[in-house]
């Protein structure tokens, strides 16, 4: 979460794209994604220079022969040459950086760069500028980027609410991804799941600092390992540049709905994470033929969706509102028929209602499941807690689950987990039959209530007696005195 320096300044950064003409949310933050990535460009080739030093290798700078696309050379031309400069130099350049027929160059293709005046690109470049990208750490850079993103939803557009980076860490860190791994988000947004998975294979694949991956691992790792779909075009540009500015030089990522018939990669993922669009829906002539349960309901359709696109032993972990662990149609049913008997429903982790706010007061859960053996027992675990309150403001606070639910989630097979009275408890599958498959915690989990202890009556009579005896003395006493 940023402080509130930082989000003070992105704010302005808003308000002067809003009163600078570009008053659409999903256009404004294009455009800044646009002069982020191309502050980022400069950024990462200096970094990777440095780095190629260290290693007494030679490097080859992205902006040889165009030096002016450098950010730290056109972002201090004058207004009356800067925006033409970015326009007609920067942005082909810019646009022109992927390989002839990657994601990048298919999707830039009809990108434009559409600030329009030199005064709100100066303020612009001030403003991100101030925002000193390069001196914080990954983190916080993410941070900035999930915060501008965030204005979409204020603003009531899209649809759709990015998951905070805390919950896609924890997620990940249950998957534990690793590499050899093929990677799908199939509604992948901003690319925040397949950012934070390719982080994780990176640190886990280190020594002393130092990638133990060869440069024929990382080559796989960076173009055979992750891929993404997500059916808006621009949160397409978007995603491909965020994985771009992450090192990923070709990243997969394709402009297509994986509902609809033009999608079918079944049994070639071995992990899935995502957050998919809920309460939406598909028109059922879109609907691709693989999709057997009966509903328009995209939450539903996506679960089924990742089964099919699982391979056996794959394994996916899946945000879905509350509604899917209790409902009881037909579709609600099978699916979860689906998770349980042809699947081992590995956890189902309820989260507070707060977690997306201020943007959605909706309950989830996260749910694991593996593919291809029948489930013996489900892991449950009522998260309370996320670190941030649940409020709309969504201050930083000590209380956090997160570190027990990744200790007890790896410990679970170890320990008894019987007392359902505790945040975190096994239910056999005999159970969640017998309960009309019904996966909601409040179902199962039982408060534990403390024994009270009575006091024997007799002592309490006599006790009483004694305190009236003292008072009548009292009275006594108090008329001999008048």
């Amino acid at each position: 979460m940023l402080h509130t320096e930082l989000k003070s300044k992105i704010r302005k950064l808003w308000d002067k794209f809003w009163s600078g003409g570009i008053s659409n949310p999903l256009q404004a933050i294009e455009q800044i994604s646009y002069l982020i990535f191309m502050k980022k460009m400069e950024d990462k080739d200096i970094l990777d220079e440095q780095n190629a030093v260290l290693k007494g290798v030679k490097y080859k700078s992205v902006f040889i022969g165009h030096e002016n696309c450098r950010w730290s050379v056109w972002s201090e031309y004058s207004s009356d040459k800067i925006l033409a400069h970015v326009r007609d130099v920067v942005f082909p350049f810019m646009r022109n950086l992927g390989e002839a027929n990657s994601s990048y160059a298919k999707y830039m293709k009809d990108a434009s760069f559409s600030l329009p005046t030199a005064s709100l690109l100066i303020e612009a470049v001030n403003i991100i500028n101030d925002l000193h990208i390069k001196e914080q750490n990954q983190d916080t850079q993410g941070d900035i980027y999930e915060y501008l993103l965030s204005e979409l939803q204020s603003a009531g557009k899209n649809g759709q609410f990015r998951t905070p980076r805390h919950i896609i860490r924890m997620m990940v860190d249950l998957a534990r991804p690793e590499f050899g791994d093929r990677i799908l988000d199939p509604a992948c947004g901003t690319a925040g799941f397949l950012v934070n998975a390719y982080e994780y294979i990176l640190r886990t694949n280190q020594k002393n600092g130092v990638s133990t991956l060869t440069p024929q691992k990382k080559k796989i790792l960076d173009e055979e390992s992750l891929y993404g779909y997500d059916i808006d075009r621009t949160m397409v540009r978007i995603a491909v540049m965020n994985l771009m500015m992450h090192g990923i030089t070709n990243p997969k990522i394709v402009g297509e709905d994986t509902l609809s018939k033009r999608y079918n990669e079944n049994g070639i993922y071995d992990l899935i994470l995502a957050n998919p669009p809920f309460k939406g829906s598909i028109n059922e002539s879109e609907k691709s033929d693989e999709l057997t349960i009966s509903t328009s309901k995209t939450e539903l359709l996506f679960l089924e969706l990742m089964y099919n696109s699982l391979s056996v032993g794959g394994r996916c972990i899946v945000i879905v509102p509350e509604g899917v662990l209790f409902g009881n149609s037909n579709a609600h049913k099978s699916i979860k028929k689906l998770l349980l008997e042809k699947c081992r429903l590995d956890a189902v982790i309820s989260m507070p209602s707060g977690i997306f706010k201020p943007y959605a007061g909706v309950s989830t859960a996260v749910l694991y499941f593996t593919k291809g053996e029948p489930t013996e027992k489900v892991w449950f675990y009522d998260m309370e807690a996320d670190g941030y309150s649940l409020d709309d403001k969504r201050n930083e606070i000590k209380e956090n689950d997160i570190p027990d639910i990744l200790e007890r989630f790896e410990k679970r097979k170890k320990e008894d987990n019987k007392d359902i009275s505790k945040k975190s408890f096994f239910v056999s599958i005999d159970e969640i039959k017998a309960n009309d498959f019904d996966l909601s915690i409040n179902k199962y989990r039982k408060e534990k209530h403390e024994e009270v202890i009575h006091r024997n009556s007799k002592e309490i009579i006599k006790e009483a007696k004694k305190e009236v005896k003292e008072l009548l003395e009292g009275f006594e006493e108090l008329e001999k005195l008048v």
